[in-house]
C-alpha cells in the first residue's frame, strides 16, 4: 500500500455472546437492560401505548390520552424515543404548522411486547 494509506484489518470472527460454561447461569444482557430502562422510563410505555392504539398524534392529543403527564416530561419522553428511532416526528406546513407523532418500524415492533404487558396488567395488577 502507498505512503498514507490506512490498513484495514478485518477481526477473526467470534460469537456474539460466548456461551456461558455448562450449569452456570449468564449475566444479563446489556442490550435487554437498555430496553427495559428505556421503555420502563416514567410516562414512556404510556405514550407508547397510545401511539400503538391511536397514532399518529398530535402532542396536545397525546396529552389528552395521558392525562397525568406534564407538558414538560412529554416533550422530554417524545425527543427521547425519537432519537432512539421508535417515534417520528413529522411537520406538516400547513397554518398553523401541524406537528405529528407515530411509531417507526422499530416503534411498532413493541406492539405485541406493549399489548400483552397491558394484557397481563389487567389480569394480574389490582384497580387503581
Amino acid at each position: 500500500m502507498g505512503a498514507g494509506m490506512p490498513t484495514v484489518t478485518e477481526p477473526a470472527e467470534e460469537p456474539a455472546v460466548a456461551p456461558p460454561p455448562s450449569g452456570a447461569r449468564s449475566p444479563c444482557c446489556a442490550l435487554y437492560h437498555h430496553a427495559v430502562e428505556l421503555i420502563g422510563r416514567r410516562w414512556t410505555g404510556a405514550i407508547l401505548l397510545v401511539l400503538v392504539e391511536d397514532g399518529p398524534l398530535r402532542f396536545s392529543e397525546i396529552r389528552v390520552l395521558v392525562p397525568d403527564v406534564s407538558d414538560r416530561l412529554l416533550s422530554e419522553r417524545l425527543k427521547e424515543l425519537e432519537t432512539e428511532g421508535i417515534v417520528a416526528r413529522h411537520v406538516y406546513d400547513e397554518t398553523p404548522v401541524r406537528v405529528e407523532y407515530e411509531l417507526t418500524a422499530k416503534g411498532r415492533a413493541l406492539e405485541p411486547a406493549l399489548k400483552a404487558l397491558k394484557q397481563w396488567s389487567h389480569d394480574y395488577c389490582p384497580d387503581r
